[in-house]
């Protein structure tokens, strides 16, 4: 009885958790958790504790432990924001910081747990009578790259989702010492400028330091075809002007590597006793060092540093009968298909304290067809023609567009923020401003619309265009404005490959993979079945046979085994029943592999030859 008793008692009261621990119990826990939370507003606790109470288990949990994502808040109290125009105007002065306001209990921070607890109003004109809290700024609900995209509460989420992923791929200015760098692989824009169109997240972060793209002047429309789907038409002549490019730095290091027995590599100028000299030509741009000389034009397979290693066996009998060591040819090279001029050389120390050198390559990027373009709204493209400024589509004041993209892109895509910042972009470039374009508080159309009209444009963002090849009058008018684009790190010559005849893998005899082993192409399951239902069989041979690991092997037309050329003898011969009726059969090197791992199995493959016809 007595237990049942105070087992109810526990139940009445309510059960307090700290981290997730059982540490007591309490006669009434929507109290604790009032005066817990002034307590914490007060300084008297830590602002890093959290407290969430679930009236429905009846339950107070307290947390403290790490790895919580807390958001800030400003505090609400009898329907009156804490953050008054008194604080505001004592922040603006730089009286106050961020930290006092957190001291003061003016803002707080909530974990995912507290905010349960909470009624929180979006902006100051939405508050109530039951609202805890509200938002210190209404575009806080993005991150960091989205915050940065212009008007992306216009835009489906997928298209926000796409045009983050595209920014972290632009090509602009990744860091302001690159100079001093030597990475890997890096882009730096040749002239690029801040968005005519920006949100206060981009001015806060001072990404106008690190541009990342150009104003362009952008035309929706078609063009002869040529930018079906998402291809763009851009202008060749200001592509010529310096549009969109980029200068490409690669980074090729090498040290002299130190060997077990007290042997090193050796950077020097190979001479042509080292075996595996290359010709005197492949090291026409080294210095007596051995080390290319900066600014020289470079091409592809050409040496970089010279190098030398040790033999890889320590005494080697020479023609004569002399022991000799002989040195090996391990230089650093560049890359097949690869070209560009030495930027810079550094010769420095490795981890190790080894000799290193790092060879910086400079090489410019001119956007061309095939390259990829992308606003900060998703809509991404590849440049499908460059058309001279002569044939391209002119206003009545003369100017012409930078890139023509097709307006079958927006409809589907939903995303008016695109045309939103179209009309903001001509309305800045005519108003000598930059539009604000952060999420929920941006400029309107309608101020854009005012902005144009002053000016003397159609308040609708439309122009009458001009045929540049005809001359004629275009007969519907087209949507004309200024649009940000980025060009992205998804360039054509650092993808273009093609193969005749290349290295094949030591394996199975088929062509190596990939672009950097010169490999070949894959025709895969998919390629074949589409040859197949088009009855193309001599096709299909060519391409899964001849061109990939065809071989001629020898089979005994008496037990059907692989048979060998016995050299001593010179004569055909099967290993397995010493019979000599032996014949050159074509197959596939891969099917000859397989049947070799068969017989590591202990099965024994046969193949049973007849007269062809």
């Amino acid at each position: 009885m007595v237990k049942k008793s105070r087992r109810k008692m526990m139940n009445e009261k309510t059960q307090v958790f700290l981290n997730g621990r059982f540490i007591g119990a309490h006669t009434d826990g929507a109290n604790l958790v009032k005066r817990l939370r002034e307590r914490r507003r007060m300084n008297e606790l830590s602002n890093q504790v959290n407290v969430y109470y679930n009236n429905r288990l009846n339950e107070l949990h307290i947390l403290t432990d790490k790895g919580r994502v807390r958001r800030p808040y400003i505090v609400v109290e009898d329907g009156k924001s804490r953050m008054t125009s008194e604080v505001a105007a004592r922040l603006k002065n730089n009286e106050i910081n961020w930290n006092h306001l957190v001291k003061m209990g003016i803002i707080e921070y909530l974990d995912a747990q507290e905010e349960e607890n909470c009624l929180i109003a979006f902006k100051e004109a939405q508050i109530t009578k039951d609202h805890t809290h509200m938002d210190v700024d209404s575009s806080n609900l993005f991150g960091v790259v989205a915050g940065a995209l212009p008007y992306p509460e216009h835009n489906s989420s997928p298209r926000i989702t796409m045009a983050c992923a595209m920014t972290k791929q632009s090509l602009g200015i990744y860091s302001t010492n690159f100079f001093q760098r030597y990475d890997t692989r890096t882009y730096i824009m040749s002239y690029p400028q801040e968005p005519l169109v920006q949100t206060s997240l981009y001015k806060a972060l001072k990404l106008r330091e690190k541009s990342a793209g150009q104003n362009c002047v952008v035309a929706l429309t078609s063009y002869h075809g040529y930018n079906m789907a998402d291809a763009i038409i851009v202008n060749r002549s200001a592509i010529d002007r310096g549009l969109e490019r980029v200068t490409m730095f690669k980074t090729y290091e090498t040290e002299e590597r130190m060997y077990p027995g007290g042997q090193k590599d050796k950077i020097e100028l190979p001479t042509p006793e080292v075996v595996g000299y290359r010709g005197d030509e492949s090291y026409k741009h080294l210095a007596e060092d051995g080390i290319v000389l900066p600014e020289s034009e470079v091409d592809s397979k050409d040496v970089l540093v010279g190098k030398t290693s040790p033999p890889r066996f320590l005494e080697e009998i020479s023609v004569f009968g002399t022991v000799e060591e002989k040195k090996r040819e391990s230089s650093l090279s560049l890359k097949s298909g690869e070209k560009g001029k030495v930027d810079s050389v550094l010769i420095t120390e490795g981890p190790s304290g080894n000799r290193m050198v790092k060879v910086r390559i400079r090489s410019s990027k001119v956007p061309e067809v095939g390259d990829k373009l992308a606003s900060r709204h998703g809509q991404k493209g590849v440049i499908g023609l460059l058309v001279p400024q002569e044939n391209m589509p002119f206003s009545k004041s003369g100017i012409t567009p930078d890139l023509v993209v097709n307006p079958h892109a927006i409809p589907s895509r939903m995303t008016a923020g695109h045309l939103l910042e179209t009309l903001g972009g001509k309305a800045g470039s005519l108003g000598g401003i930059i539009a604000n374009a952060t999420a929920f508080s941006g400029d309107t159309e309608e101020q854009f619309q005012k902005t144009l009209k002053a000016a003397g444009f159609e308040e609708t963002g439309e122009e009458i265009l001009y045929d540049g090849i005809t001359g004629k009058q275009i007969k519907s008018k087209i949507f004309m404005g200024v649009v940000y684009y980025q060009r992205l790190h998804h360039l054509v010559s650092n993808k273009m490959h093609v193969r005749s005849r290349g290295p094949v893998q030591l394996l199975t005899h088929q062509p190596t993979e990939g672009r950097a082993r010169e490999g070949g192409l894959r025709f895969g399951e998919m390629e074949r079945d589409c040859l197949i239902g088009y009855g193309a069989s001599m096709l299909i041979k060519e391409r899964l046979l001849e061109e990939s690991d065809k071989t001629v092997q020898l089979v005994c037309t008496n037990c059907g085994s692989i048979a060998t050329h016995d050299y001593a003898r010179n004569k055909d011969i099967c290993p397995i029943c010493d019979s000599e009726n032996v014949e050159p059969v074509e197959m596939s090197y891969a099917f000859k592999l397989l049947l070799d791992e068969i017989k590591s199995l202990y099965i024994f493959p046969r193949i049973i030859l007849r007269e062809k016809g």
